[in-house]
């Protein structure tokens, strides 16, 4: 009973640092530009909602690559195709690219 006790405390805490260390950008992130080449359609509901964005990355060591993300968004200010979004992503790893400043 107690090694199970153990196991689902230390299973919590892995899974509470995991957490913490997946959301943040390691210091050295280059910053990079996303033209938005597409946008899922804008819901009609208000509030946060879910946008699957695709667009092209550049950046100071990527020339340009096709990425796409699903984030939470306000449908008050929805993206459009065309759009461009300052995005911060480790260096080598464009494909884990974050938005330095969602603005609203």
């Amino acid at each position: 009973m107690l090694a199970v006790m153990v196991a689902a405390l230390v299973g919590m805490l892995v899974l509470v640092f995991r957490g913490r260390r997946g959301t943040a950008m390691p210091q050295d992130a280059e910053i990079g530009s996303l033209y938005l080449t597409g946008v899922s359609p804008r819901p009609e509901a208000m509030g946060e909602q879910f946008v699957t964005l695709t667009g092209n990355l550049s950046g100071p060591s990527e020339p340009g690559k096709v990425v796409y993300g699903r984030l939470v968004w306000d449908a008050a200010y929805w993206p459009a195709i065309g759009d461009t979004l300052t995005v911060a992503y480790p260096p080598g790893k464009p494909d884990r690219w974050q938005i330095v400043d969602p603005g609203k």
